[in-house]
């Protein structure tokens, strides 16, 4: 038994060690060869390699062991013909698609809770707010791109429980970004562009990839392999919206008082 769990530990280490040398030699390759220098900090950056080769490995073996698991667990207990209210042959039970309602819940809750705690996301809204001097806020980022990622999960969710095509919801949500870029504060255009791809990181897509294969493995009639990816395409996409939405607002907002006290100067 302790071979076993020891054999489950040094596997997703020696993985992670292959993955991290090639980015390794690069960097040392580019440092050494190409500009010539010697690397300064060469102890701290040992560790530092270390650290994260150890991380990396702790980090996919808490996903295999309960990341993964636990989302599928959630899966397959929120769409358990009893606990939806169906009785019968469960097996050939077929629920309508608004007897998942806390599936759809839960898909909101998890992906405005995973967003908000998404380590690059939080870098990217500090940087974001520094080169902006304030006027982006990081807070209003977070939360505009974590509802965006919410909303896109629960979407998501209602395409896997009605079985029907991905690429309607993606060629429509395409089509209103392109609408929104048109006209929102170019300021913003870019950063929005990045939030759809900061939020598909190390905390959101374990619980959002065991959440969509768990789902389409136990909704009746849905195929994992067709209908369990997606999610992350979800998560992706609605945070452009909703940070082109919220620039939008806030650049609305801004005319609208600027509009108000200039009437005021008037009538005064």
């Amino acid at each position: 038994m302790d071979l076993q769990r020891l054999l489950a530990w040094t596997e997703p280490l020696f993985g992670t060690i292959t993955d991290v040398l090639p980015i390794i030699a690069i960097l040392i390759g580019f440092q050494v060869m190409v500009l010539r220098r010697p690397i300064p900090n060469l102890g701290r950056v040992v560790l530092g390699l270390v650290l994260v080769v150890v991380g990396l490995a702790c980090f996919i073996q808490g996903l295999q062991s309960a990341l993964f698991p636990l989302g599928k667990l959630m899966a397959a207990q929120l769409t358990d013909p009893a606990f939806l209210g169906n009785t019968g042959d469960q097996e050939h039970t077929t629920a309508h698609w608004l007897d998942y309602h806390w599936v759809y819940l839960f898909a909101f809750a998890i992906g405005f809770a995973t967003t908000i705690a998404e380590p690059s996301l939080i870098a990217v809204a500090i940087k974001a707010q520094q080169v902006s001097a304030g006027t982006i806020a990081a807070g209003g980022l977070r939360l505009a791109v974590a509802v965006g990622v919410a909303i896109g999960l629960t979407i998501g969710v209602f395409r896997i429980v009605t079985g029907t095509p991905l690429h309607y919801y993606i060629i429509a949500g395409y089509c209103v970004v392109l609408l929104q870029t048109a006209f929102a504060p170019r300021s913003i255009v870019a950063l929005a562009y990045d939030s759809g791809g900061v939020t598909t990181s190390t905390v959101t897509v374990p619980l959002v990839a065991a959440l969509g294969i768990g789902l389409s493995s136990n909704i009746p009639g849905r195929d994992p392999l067709l209908d369990g990816f997606g999610l992350i395409a979800f998560a992706s996409l609605f945070p452009i919206m909703s940070v082109l939405g919220y620039a939008q607002i806030g650049a609305e907002i801004t005319r609208l008082r600027a509009r108000a006290r200039t009437k005021r100067r008037q009538e005064s």
